[in-house]
């Protein structure tokens, strides 16, 4: 049965999409089965993929409003070894017509119900706020990783999440926090440093040891409509992600919530 993570952040422009497609890759690279679903209206995570999500015949919006099946929605990804649920605007409209909806809250997990068993992993990339989208990617979960950056206003917005997170567990008693992500990160930024040691303190052993550094190799890959992985497997960006997909597993497996093959990709050190 995969396991679902839900990719969010109501911050915007802290490399949650990033994280989203990349992270899919590191998995797919350890032979794991991988979905990664676009649940954001803006399509970043499709077109970071190489799919032209002006040209979708079949999408998240069609699948959450129950107008197709999942599985012939699905884009299989030769460039990154994954699958990809695709979204573009028209999931604005999803948004709309799910306030009004039955079983609203609820819609994407029963479509993922359908195709769970079919990954180990299925990765949602939300949108950068909290609306009906993210709350089913929420609902439809086991755990949530926050990508975020080391700055001032990132600490209130991370309250607030976490708000969020536990009025959800009312309607999903398994949602979990699996872990903070620090991204785009400078260890020559002294501000940085303090509130990546404010996180440590605060929340301990859920801040991955791996950190997500600047990288223009990772800047760049959307733009070529490919993981950092496939751009330049040897870039620090790429390989950061690898370390947090080797980190995730290695915890899981310590958990006793994984078995079968060891990871098979380096560790990191706790960085400051």
């Amino acid at each position: 049965m995969g396991r679902i993570i839900a990719i969010t952040n109501q911050k915007g422009g802290v490399g949650k999409t990033t994280t989203a497609v990349n992270l899919a890759a590191s998995f797919a690279a350890t032979k794991r089965r991988v979905l990664l679903v676009d649940a954001d209206p803006q399509g970043n995570a499709t077109m970071g993929c190489g799919v032209d999500k002006y040209a979708l015949a079949h999408g998240a919006y069609e699948v959450i409003m129950g107008e197709t099946r999942i599985r012939d929605a699905l884009v299989n990804l030769d460039t990154g070894g994954f699958k990809l649920l695709p979204a573009n605007s028209d999931l604005t409209a999803a948004e709309v017509s799910l306030i009004s909806a039955e079983h609203r809250e609820t819609r994407l997990r029963d479509a993922l119900g359908d195709i769970r068993a079919d990954f180990d992993y299925i990765l949602i990339d939300c949108p950068p706020s909290l609306n009906m989208l993210t709350v089913n990617a929420l609902v439809a979960a086991d755990a949530v990783l926050i990508p975020m950056q080391c700055e001032y206003y990132a600490l209130e917005g991370l309250s607030a999440l976490m708000d969020t997170i536990e009025r959800l567990k009312r309607v999903n008693p398994r949602l979990q926090i699996e872990g903070l992500l620090r991204t785009m990160f400078d260890p020559r930024n002294n501000l940085a440093n303090e509130v990546s040691s404010q996180l440590i303190m605060h929340f301990g052993e859920r801040v991955y040891n791996t950190i997500i550094p600047r990288n223009v190799r990772l800047a760049e890959a959307p733009s070529f409509g490919l993981p950092a992985l496939k751009h330049d497997s040897t870039s620090r960006g790429a390989l950061a992600y690898l370390a947090l997909a080797g980190e995730i597993l290695r915890k899981e497996q310590e958990r006793g919530a994984v078995s079968g093959v060891a990871a098979t990709i380096p560790g990191s050190s706790r960085e400051a």
